[in-house]
């Protein structure tokens, strides 16, 4: 019997590889295109909106259920948004707390945010939080060990089911 494949695969990386570099034409902040059309909501896994922000799926997750919240405003400095907005922010990330320990039982959460390329940030012009559930025991080591990411559920489902628990939990949220 031969050996047996030993490699791990992780080809939604090279997508993220290939946003880097100066050689794509600038199609626009994906996060304003995703405010801006509501009526492609569950394609985008936009999970919930409110008056001036939204909550929606990391496209290069580091966990299950790893959600972006994002004000609609297109700005990278929290001194553009107003003390209002900085509150609906912040209930939208407890909302996601949440979320995420009903519907993949996250035990805990990482809360964080990256201001310009050099810190991290994928989207360094339209700001964003990250909220990353988290387990114990769970696989994040594999991101280093492997640049590689495991997801075991298919984001649709996961968005079906977030999609149900928003109205279940009663979360605030505007229609779509």
């Amino acid at each position: 019997m031969g050996e047996r494949n030993r490699n791990i695969w992780a080809p939604w990386r090279m997508d993220y590889i290939e946003t880097f570099g100066d050689e794509k034409p600038d199609t626009g902040c994906f996060l304003c295109a995703y405010w801006s059309d509501p009526g492609q909501d569950a394609e985008h896994h936009v999970v919930w909106r409110r008056a001036g922000s939204f909550t929606f799926f990391n496209r290069y997750p580091y966990t299950n259920g790893h959600l972006l919240i994002a004000p609609a405003t297109h700005t990278a400095e929290l001194d553009a948004l107003s003390s209002e907005l900085m509150t609906e922010l912040m209930e939208q990330v407890r909302d996601a707390q949440r979320l995420l320990a009903e519907v993949v039982r996250a035990e805990g959460l990482n809360v964080g945010m990256n201001f310009g390329r050099c810190a991290g940030a994928g989207v360094p012009d339209h700001l964003h939080i990250h909220a990353v559930p988290r387990w114990r025991g769970d696989t994040n080591f594999m991101s280093v060990l492997a640049d590689a990411r495991v997801m075991p559920q298919d984001p649709d489902a996961l968005y079906e089911k977030m999609a149900d628990a928003v109205g279940r939990l009663g979360l605030p949220a505007l229609p779509t």
